[in-house]
């Protein structure tokens, strides 16, 4: 991953660089990585991911 910086211009730079982590899902990775998740905690957290993107997806083609 590369951040150019233009005219010293560092704070947008840190800007940018923290929406390509949150878009890639580098940050969330990161956190879930801190400390070690039970694998029934781990399941029923994919569980509760994926019933919200069915939510998001049958809201999106209901309209």
């Amino acid at each position: 991953m590369e951040i150019k910086v233009h005219d010293n211009q560092i704070e947008n730079a840190i800007k940018s660089l923290k929406r390509q982590l949150m878009k890639d899902g580098i940050l969330k990775e990161l956190k879930l990585r801190r400390a070690y998740e039970k694998p029934s905690v781990k399941k029923k957290r994919k569980q509760r991911e994926a019933r919200r993107r069915r939510q998001k997806a049958a809201r999106r083609f209901s309209r």
